[in-house]
């Protein structure tokens, strides 16, 4: 089975909601927000998922990045 560790952190920081802010995306996948935003800016998205814009925010889908993480731990399998 795959190493899912890191779904029970975005859970943790998403607290049911269906959408996070850049620094509580930042802590789930474990880069900083301005990394989040870089990478924003440059590519239109970060590490695989687009943000939804309210207001100037930038708001992620928790959804997204949890396939994103599903995906990402699937392929490493268990070390």
């Amino acid at each position: 089975m795959a190493n899912l560790r890191a779904l029970p952190a975005l859970t943790e920081v998403a607290q049911g909601r269906d959408h996070i802010n850049t620094a509580e995306y930042g802590r789930a996948i474990n880069r900083s927000g301005q990394t989040i935003r870089k990478n924003f800016c440059l590519n239109g998205e970060a590490y695989g998922v687009r943000p939804v814009k309210i207001r100037g925010r930038l708001l992620w889908p928790v959804a997204d990045i949890a396939a994103i993480l599903a995906a990402d731990a699937m392929g490493k399998g268990e070390q």
